[in-house]
């Protein structure tokens, strides 16, 4: 890793759930309450902050200018945005999100840019719109100074991008402890497989999207009896923080007392022992515990579905739904984990069901999900 990005806080500012003076309106930022937020945060040593040209509802970048930028020397901190190119109609509302992140922000660079969200069937239109040719046409021209790309897909997906484009600087990949063996998720395959390629990782969701701090029961109490002094978050973090080739973890963070509990944290941290790593495995077991499908991920299912229905991927939403207990956590995720063939396209001819090695009633089960996720 440059000797650049390995001096960053391995603590990352995620600015994409911001306190808000208004629950309903996702753009009504209280930039009082995130300056002070952006102070705890800085003082504690802390530069890196993340923020991307849709969140909060295209709020979050001037939030962040206001907050952080019009307040701050600019080469006492990191800036990252990222460009939704699969969400725009046209290439040329694509390549003029950067310049609009540049205004938005008020600055002259960005230390990172970002691809946003690449993965599944969303990867073809950053190549039909010449994402990488433009992002790397910015590097040159000074206007980014490391370029990556975000992903929500698994690590075949990830060595294919890799090897297509080896001129990347870094890649934002989602880790953590719950993820890092689970066979849909396979966390720990996607850093071997940026590693093998020399890419260093920005972690997201260490927390799972806020889920490995509002753990079921089962698991809490395994936690709390390891060491009833740390709280969930600083597991899920302290997993994360001393992984290899990482420049940084990001917390998406909402209050001030999330910052200063996690700015506490990262100061005081230390790696997890071997006690410590083998209570977050049993922790890990009581949350699978939980799954209501015997879902192993092996893909069998997909093989010969002609209405193309993403097996696995609906299967483990019903399982995260069980194992967190969140149905609106799971059903977002749904939203975007099986954009390309939903549980609802299945036409009940059981070719599924023929190949599934854990028998499976996958047909039931797609009903199931249909009616709880579509």
């Amino acid at each position: 890793m440059r000797e650049d990005l390995a001096s960053i806080s391995k603590m990352g500012f995620g600015c994409m759930r911001l306190p808000l003076i208004d629950p309903a309106d996702p753009t009504s930022i209280d930039i009082d309450q995130l300056k002070a937020m952006v102070d705890v945060f800085m003082e504690a040593g802390n530069t890196y902050f993340d923020t991307a040209f849709l969140y909060h509802g295209g709020a979050s970048e001037a939030a962040v200018r206001q907050a952080l930028v019009e307040r701050y020397p600019r080469e006492s901190f990191t800036v990252a945005t990222k460009c939704p190119a699969a969400f725009l109609p046209t290439k040329e509302a694509a390549h003029a999100t950067l310049a609009t992140s540049l205004e938005r922000l008020g600055v002259a660079y960005l230390d990172f840019f970002l691809l946003h969200n690449l993965g599944s069937t969303r990867t073809a239109t950053f190549d039909e719109y010449g994402m990488w040719e433009f992002a790397q046409r910015a590097k040159e021209q000074g206007l980014v100074r490391n370029i990556g790309f975000s992903l929500h897909d698994g690590p075949e997906a990830l060595d294919e991008l890799l090897t297509a484009h080896p001129a990347l600087d870094f890649v934002q990949l989602q880790v953590n402890y719950l993820d890092w063996d689970d066979p849909h998720a396979q966390a720990r395959r996607l850093m071997e497989v940026a590693d093998s390629h020399g890419v260093p990782v920005v972690i997201m969701e260490p927390c799972r999207g806020g889920r490995l701090c509002e753990l079921p029961e089962e698991a809490a109490a395994i936690l709390a009896e390891g060491h009833p002094a740390i709280t969930q978050a600083e597991w899920a973090y302290r997993f994360c923080w001393d992984l290899p080739n990482v420049i940084t973890v990001l917390s998406g963070m909402s209050t001030l007392e999330q910052v200063e509990q996690n700015t506490a944290s990262y100061r005081a941290r230390r790696p997890l022992s071997a006690d410590e790593r083998g209570t977050l495995g049993r922790a890990v077991e009581a949350i699978r515990a939980l799954a209501v499908v015997p879902c192993t991920g092996c893909g069998y299912c997909v093989e010969g579905c002609p209405a193309h229905v993403m097996i696995p991927d609906v299967m483990e939403m019903l399982n995260l739904e069980a194992m967190t207990r969140n149905p609106a956590f799971a059903k977002a995720t749904y939203g975007w984990r099986t954009e390309a063939g939903r549980a609802s396209s299945c036409i009940g001819c059981g070719a599924c069901e023929a190949m599934c090695p854990q028998q499976i009633d996958i047909i039931h089960q797609l009903e199931v999900a249909a009616g709880k996720f579509e």
